[in-house]
């Protein structure tokens, strides 16, 4: 008699956190368990980064850009947040969009997204004058996000703890 089809069960190493120092306009803690890279796509801009997750073949794709105390720019850089996150809804099920308070007070809009979505977890934190950061997790998997779960949850909570340690330059 066949076995009914399985999971794998997936085991998460307790959370360890390292600085980042890298020469960026900004700094926070990141897992010890992920390797920051520059981003090498012919259109990265100096102080965009993935977080890379080798165990899970996963990322936090960060993309930074200058407010330039320019309000229109910084109205464009959220709208358009907005619009790669709407991209998604085709697939998802689900999307929930809030702010988050970190520790120093600062808000940050985070949208969370179910279903077989490309990413799961975004969110957007500026200091609406000089600094605007976008991230982003992403699988580089075809595996069903409901089997990812344990996973998503993982990268989450560091996505979270990113933005509680952020500090600008």
């Amino acid at each position: 008699m066949p076995r009914p089809k399985g999971y794998p069960k997936l085991e998460m190493p307790n959370h360890q956190y390292k600085a980042l120092e890298l020469g960026h306009p900004f700094t926070f803690d990141v897992s010890s368990y992920a390797i920051v890279k520059k981003d090498s796509a012919y259109f990265a801009e100096p102080h965009w980064l993935y977080i890379y997750y080798p165990r899970w073949e996963a990322v936090i794709q960060l993309t930074y850009k200058p407010v330039l105390q320019d309000k229109v720019r910084l109205q464009k850089m959220i709208r358009d947040s907005y619009i790669l996150a709407s991209k998604h809804q085709m697939k998802a099920t689900r999307i929930d969009e809030g702010f988050i308070t970190t520790l120093s007070g600062r808000r940050a809009a985070v949208i969370e997204l179910e279903g077989e979505v490309a990413t799961s977890f975004q969110f957007i934190v500026t200091d609406s004058t000089k600094h605007f950061l976008r991230g982003a997790v992403y699988f580089d998997t075809a595996t069903k996000n409901d089997s990812l779960a344990p996973v998503i949850r993982y990268l989450k909570q560091d996505a979270i703890h990113l933005i509680q340690t952020l500090q600008w330059k």
